[in-house]
């Protein structure tokens, strides 16, 4: 079972929207993942909208705040670095997880810095789309898919 914090990492590079961070926050605390966030930031963590998305679980987030990509590889050192991405070419179920690993998230409007995609090429993934009409899931949508997915392959480690 993936109970240890340090298990699952989740990195939101640059978000936009508070509610989402929010939820990713609540979700973080449901899988004892760590919560990691890449400024710029499109809002302040004091904003009511992340407390509220994140109920009274925001208080028990694992959260560090890192000035920039670079800042936050050198602090963390992530064993394993997997990318959400609708550009990517391989199936979310496609990746083999190990503890410590984490799942980067780009912003709501924009996705991963545009230099992400070529850098990370081989590691980005993506939820399938099936429907006609739709390009993406709702980030904290995203976030829980890719993240029970790492929780369901470090749960038979």
């Amino acid at each position: 079972m993936c109970d240890r914090p340090a298990d699952l990492n989740i990195v939101l590079v640059a978000p936009e929207i508070p509610h989402n961070t929010g939820a990713v926050g609540r979700l973080c605390v449901c899988l004892g993942a760590r919560l990691h966030l890449i400024r710029p930031m499109g809002f302040a963590l004091t904003e009511n909208r992340i407390r509220r998305a994140g109920m009274d679980y925001w208080e028990h987030v694992d959260l560090t705040v890192h000035d920039s990509w670079a800042a936050y590889l050198e602090a963390e050192q992530p064993t394993q670095l997997i990318f959400s991405s609708t550009r990517g070419t391989k199936l979310y179920t496609d990746y083999h997880a190990i503890p410590g690993c984490a799942l980067v998230f780009g912003n709501e409007s924009s996705g991963l810095p545009e230099a992400f995609y070529t850098r990370y090429a081989a590691k980005l993934y993506r939820v399938p789309m099936p429907g006609p009409h739709a390009r993406s899931l709702n980030l904290s949508l995203t976030v829980a898919v890719f993240a029970y997915e790492v929780h369901r392959q470090l749960a038979s480690l």
